[in-house]
């Protein structure tokens, strides 16, 4: 399987699934629908990251070097695009947001099955958690239709000269 091919079949997966993590279902049936497919999310979600890891230490380096800084001359970035730390700036909340929600939903599986109503707070925080990563998704998302028309083969249009 090619690069491009594999990136879009995981992130179509991971899609698919996170999507599916938000239909919820009352009842142990319904947790362990959510625990399944939201393991497979998190799965997805980390072959995805994987897979961009040579993007992702690039950029941190850059960012770590001054070059996601201004220029006070010029009052513009040095090195790295607007929209390029802009997408960086995202994609490290969604690191931090999704890696929480992740993370706390692993710990509030024990205690939801147990019915310990004093660790409930870890499936509020895995709750709040997936939401704001929903927004940032949204905004990663929008951030990178051209990448993803491209996929599909659509490409810009020129713009008519009058």
């Amino acid at each position: 399987m090619s690069n491009k091919r594999a990136k879009i079949t995981i992130d179509i997966l991971m899609t698919i699934f996170l999507i599916l993590s938000f239909i919820r279902w009352e009842g142990i049936g319904g947790a362990i629908y959510h625990i399944i497919v939201g393991s497979a999310c998190a799965l997805f979600f980390s072959i995805h990251i994987f897979i961009h890891r040579k993007w992702i230490k690039a950029t941190t380096r850059s960012c770590f070097a001054g070059k996601l800084g201004f220029s006070h001359k010029h009052g513009r970035a040095k090195t790295l695009s607007k929209a390029l730390r802009g997408k960086y700036i995202i994609n490290t909340l969604l690191l931090i947001v999704w890696g929480i929600s992740i993370i706390t939903g692993f710990i509030a599986v024990l205690p939801f099955f147990a019915e310990a109503e004093n660790m409930l707070g870890w499936g509020r925080i895995h709750g709040i958690t997936a939401r704001i990563g929903l927004v940032f998704i949204i905004i990663h998302v929008i951030q990178h239709i051209p990448q993803i028309k491209s996929y599909f083969g659509i490409k810009k249009r020129a713009k008519d000269a009058d």
